[in-house]
């Protein structure tokens, strides 16, 4: 059976994947954000997983505001870098698994999940931006990935206890699923941030903190976090840790397994005028 060996949470920061591209990772201002992943891009080499389930938000890319959905599992077989607005980033082609994203979309809506099926989309930086920062900038991605979009820029929006739940349907379906697969979970998005109005620029440390303390100890308790104390705490767009959420459910512990093991945790501030936060849990 497929099994859920770990998970990885991360910022998505479009200017990022900019540094990245641009060759500035070693400029001051970028060091002490690329050095904070030094650990994970080793980590992955040698956990070598079979599958990625990318959880990430679309920027206004493969989803306009015609057509919203709140939750969407990409189940082609490749998915194309998108172009927003300045060219698609040089970054390699998103291999899909078909056959493992149906399956999760058979079982998570016949758990009573509703979810929006896509056959082909492009994919903008919420998903591009995590596998960089994990894997650097090689020729192909070291594995096929799963994304499963979640609307976090129109409202109304999920709740952070819908998200949770729903990461844990997912977990139920990937643990079903009858091939040997060593199957990661990431969650993106955050930290507290917010990109206009009179609070733009507005960055939380100790609310991050405490959501990444809660997240590693008390997850079931911090997904009945509503949706005004993330707004009014991380900004607006502090919203896109429920994805995080989502990740946290599918671990073991949620179904009465032991505890993760906290292999990595990284915070910093700013990258562009956002925190940038990073925890990488292992199943045991």
């Amino acid at each position: 059976m497929a099994r859920i060996t770990s998970s990885v949470y991360t910022s998505h920061v479009p200017a990022i994947g900019a540094a990245i591209d641009l060759g500035k990772t070693q400029e001051p201002y970028w060091q002490p954000v690329f050095k904070g992943y030094e650990y994970s891009k080793k980590w992955l080499e040698q956990e070598k997983p079979d599958v990625i389930f990318l959880v990430y938000n679309d920027h206004a890319t493969a989803f306009s505001l015609e057509v919203i959905p709140t939750f969407a599992i990409g189940t082609a077989e490749s998915f194309k870098p998108a172009d927003e607005g300045w060219g698609p980033r040089p970054v390699p082609m998103v291999t899909g698994h078909a056959e493992l994203a149906s399956h999760i979309s058979h079982s998570v809506i016949q758990d009573d999940f509703d979810l929006t099926i896509v056959n082909k989309m492009d994919v903008d930086h919420g998903l591009t931006v995590p596998l960089s920062l994990m894997c650097g900038q090689p020729k192909e991605w070291p594995c096929p990935v799963i994304p499963f979009a979640v609307n976090v820029v129109q409202y109304p929006v999920p709740s952070g206890k819908r998200c949770f739940e729903l990461g844990r349907a997912i977990g139920r379906a990937i643990r079903s699923f009858p091939e040997d697969l060593n199957v990661q979970i990431w969650g993106t998005g955050g930290m507290s941030h917010q990109l206009q109005g009179p609070r733009a620029g507005l960055i939380n440390k100790e609310f991050d903190n405490m959501f990444l303390d809660r997240l590693i100890a008390d997850p079931k308790g911090l997904a009945n976090v509503p949706h005004i104390d993330y707004v009014r705490e991380a900004g607006s767009e502090g919203i896109e840790l429920v994805m995080w959420l989502i990740a946290r459910g599918a671990m073991n512990d949620i179904e009465g397994g032991h505890a993760p093991e906290v292999k990595h945790r990284f915070y910093h501030v700013p990258a562009s005028n956002t925190a940038v936060g990073h925890l990488i849990l292992e199943n045991k």
